[in-house]
């Protein structure tokens, strides 16, 4: 027996399908942006209405977004995709990234969600890998009573 799910925006579909069909995008296009370092290669990907969502609560849109990582030296970074998971119309992933000479480089969660194949929204938290013993402990800097 299929696992299927009810979608009123899409109908019906095949749950375990589309989880490794996104799964299935994200990877071929974090492998073109690494091999390019072109970060357009990733706008036909996302909705015309994509979302970016930042840590701080603030949001960009598609072109806000794009504009935004074009400076980022992608042809040079290295990443370590760690841990991809998807279910349903997520994606999650955990990656490692750093740029040759410049420390430890980061950890990062990428969160991507999918709407008719195409990525409808993003969240991105980024952790500077040598302050991560210092967030950890993000609580102890209050002052006790």
């Amino acid at each position: 027996m299929k696992s299927e799910f009810i979608d009123n925006r899409r109908g019906r579909g095949n749950t375990a399908s589309m989880t490794m069909e996104n799964k299935d995008i994200v990877e071929r296009a974090l492998a073109k942006l690494i091999e390019t370092g072109d970060i357009d290669t990733l706008e036909p990907l996302l909705k015309a209405d994509f979302v970016h969502h930042r840590p701080d609560s603030t949001s960009r849109t598609r072109a806000e977004w794009l504009a935004a990582a074009r400076p980022v030296p992608m042809a040079e970074m290295q990443v370590e995709i760690r841990h991809m998971l998807a279910a349903g119309d997520h994606v999650v992933m955990y990656s490692k990234r750093r740029l040759p000479g410049a420390g430890p480089g980061i950890a990062v969660v990428d969160i991507w969600r999918f709407e008719d194949g195409l990525i409808a929204e993003g969240w991105e938290i980024i952790e500077p890998v040598a302050q991560a013993a210092v967030n950890f402990g993000w609580w102890k800097s209050r002052a006790s009573p």
